[in-house]
């Protein structure tokens, strides 16, 4: 593993080795995963806890939860360019801790979206931080390959998750599936005390000062390569949040009627998409995050198209092989572009690492919350809101990415 130059990341004591650094950096990330995923199977029992009789309003508790794990991520990336990586990590778990017991205790939907929000608040924290602890630590086409390998543990999660609430769902009531992330957070608190040293040395810390956050956040965001990534990044995401979001209702109730085997489904998909980021982190090296990034782009455009045509084909319920295997093509191809926008996007601006991954969550979390929002709740019991969302989404993207790139596909640099 080596140690990046650019930013004057000096490393006090050696880093782990390198499948530690990714397992770590990947369940630091994976908390936010988790904290949605493994809450899906227990909509039906939340729901009739609460007297909830509208399933789209049940989608509230991942937006809400992604609202403030937006907002809050512009506060502690300045944070940790001031006072370093391992407090503020440090101050969000604690954050997410407190909205998870708050969680574990709610008597009312109300309170238990109030804790959710407050959950989001201290889950900002690990995905600003791990960003930039390997942003410290890497750079170019290392930071993409173990971006990869980050994105392929943390998405390997969700494989897992709606089995294990469903699991505990078996066992227990919902609210010991936040018991469940409770521990985990204490996990990861302790784990990363004892084996990840500080990334960001004293030296290279910033003063804490508003002049010097709103002059980072202008170079971040007046970057040309970073704001057009960012952007196409949050469309990416907002793929993610209307899959998320209206996944429960296509495939467990509404759509196909799976019930208990739908985290089957769910895992059998969301394995797909580790692959795929496994395969990026092998490619990327000799390929370029480019050329990966925007071919995995077009081949989800020309897959959403016929996925789309196929659904209408069916009156929006088509046999569920058929439309598994397309979105499973599909969200394929979304992995492709995640890890890679992320490193194009951060590539310029790794001397405000901290600030800079803050704006680039912001900003993306938000596009992908407001724009994956609005495709969950246009669900009327058929597959068409959200295959159209997807290959609407991925037209703007690419019409991003040719703004950003002035019209130069699969171009190559000596870093990207």
């Amino acid at each position: 593993m080596t140690e990046r130059q650019q930013s004057g990341a000096t490393i006090a004591r050696p880093l782990p080795g390198f499948t530690e650094f990714v397992v770590l950096m990947a369940i630091t990330i994976g908390l936010v995963a988790l904290s949605i995923d493994n809450l899906l199977p227990a909509f039906g029992p939340i729901a009739a806890d609460y007297g909830i009789q509208d399933g789209n309003r049940m989608q509230l508790l991942i937006y809400v939860f992604m609202i403030a794990f937006a907002l809050m991520q512009i506060v502690y990336g300045p944070l940790a360019d001031s006072f370093g990586r391992k407090p503020i990590l440090m101050l969000g778990l604690s954050i997410y801790a407190i909205g998870t017991i708050m969680a574990v205790f709610a008597d009312s939907y109300e309170h238990l979206l109030i804790a959710r929000f407050v959950q989001g608040l201290g889950a900002a924290a690990p995905r600003v931080l791990t960003i930039a602890i390997t942003r410290d630590c890497f750079e170019g086409r290392e930071m993409a390959r173990v971006m990869s390998f980050v994105m392929m543990v943390f998405i390997i999660l969700p494989v897992f998750a709606p089995a294990s609430g469903s699991l505990i769902l078996a066992l227990a009531n919902w609210h010991m599936i936040f018991v469940s992330t409770l521990v985990l957070a204490i996990a990861i608190a302790v784990w990363f005390y004892l084996r990840m040293p500080e990334t960001l040395h004293p030296e290279y810390r910033h003063k804490l000062s508003l002049k010097r956050i709103a002059r980072d956040i202008k170079t971040t965001i007046t970057t040309r390569q970073t704001l057009g990534y960012s952007t196409a990044m949050g469309l990416m995401f907002a793929c993610l949040m209307a899959y998320i979001g209206s996944a429960q209702q296509i495939f467990e109730t509404e759509v196909y009627g799976l019930g208990v085997w739908f985290p089957l489904v769910f895992g059998m998909i969301a394995a797909c998409m580790s692959v795929s980021s496994f395969v990026n982190a092998h490619l990327v090296r000799k390929i370029g995050m480019h050329k990966l990034s925007q071919g995995g782009l077009v081949v989800m455009a020309i897959s959403s198209l016929i996925n789309l045509c196929i659904a209408w084909a069916f009156d929006g319920a088509p046999p569920l092989p058929v439309f598994g295997v397309g979105l499973t093509i599909t969200l394929f191809c979304f992995s492709m572009t995640m890890p890679n926008f992320n490193s194009l996007a951060m590539e310029p601006v790794g001397r405000i690492a901290g600030t800079a991954s803050s704006v680039i969550g912001v900003y993306s979390t938000l596009i992908g919350v407001v724009a994956g929002g609005i495709i969950g709740q246009q669900f009327n019991g058929t597959v068409i809101p959200l295959v159209g969302g997807y290959l609407v989404l991925a037209i703007l993207a690419i019409a991003i990415i040719g703004i950003t790139e002035r019209g130069k596909f699969f171009h190559t640099t000596h870093q990207a």
